[in-house]
C-alpha cells in the first residue's frame, strides 16, 4: 500500500502510524523493496513528530 499523505491540516496518530509501518513489514517479509523503504522512513518521521505532539498535548 503507497504512503497516502493525510489530508491537508490533518495529523494520523502515532497508534495508526505503528499499525501502518507493522502491516508494511508484515506485507513485506520482513525485507522491503527500496520503494517500500522509502515509505517506511517517511512513516517513521511522521510517527516520530505525532509522538512529539501527543508528548505535549499531554503536559
Amino acid at each position: 500500500m503507497p504512503l497516502t499523505p493525510p489530508p491537508h491540516g490533518s495529523v494520523r496518530s502515532s497508534v495508526e502510524l505503528n499499525d501502518r509501518i507493522r502491516g508494511l513489514w508484515l506485507r513485506a517479509g520482513g525485507r522491503l523493496t527500496p520503494e517500500q523503504r522509502r515509505e517506511y522512513e517517511q512513516l517513521v518521521t511522521e510517527w516520530a513528530a505525532a509522538v512529539r505532539a501527543e508528548m505535549v498535548r499531554a503536559a
